[in-house]
């Protein structure tokens, strides 16, 4: 008789979280754009963080963070964006601002919204305003 292994290896390839967050980037972009959004940039990127979706919601220059939970043992999709994460995106929005792109938008109000996924939802939940980093501006 043939002893099976106490651990398995699982014979189906894993999904990296990278290719799903970049699948829930793409499922929200496309959902955006049918709200009405402009979509302007996709991962604008520096050095100290990233925006996942940066885009114009009338006349409002939005810059989205798009987060994904298959449970919520730890709380809901929209609860993973921390203190320390809103940081990193208000440093990659001063970043994106300074460029080519964004300087034409500099004079646009703007703001922080955060499209959440959870468990195997489609539709994201849309928080508007989700963060306001005020005087750190």
């Amino acid at each position: 008789m043939t002893r099976k292994p106490d651990f398995a290896p699982n014979p189906a390839p894993a999904t990296s979280a990278r290719a799903v967050g970049t699948a829930y980037e793409a499922l929200a972009a496309a959902w955006i754009e049918r709200q009405g959004v402009r979509l302007l940039a996709r991962n604008a990127a520096s050095r100290r963080g990233e925006i996942d979706l940066i885009g114009l919601h009338h006349g409002t220059l939005v810059f989205f963070e798009v987060r994904h939970r298959r449970r919520s043992d730890y709380g809901g999709a929209a609860e993973s964006v921390t203190a320390a994460k809103q940081r990193r995106i208000l440093a990659a929005a001063r970043y994106w601002l300074n460029g080519p792109a964004g300087r034409h938008h500099m004079d646009r109000p703007c703001r922080f919204d955060v499209l959440a996924f959870d468990g195997e939802a489609q539709i994201p939940e849309w928080i508007q305003g989700a963060f306001d980093l005020g005087a750190a501006w």
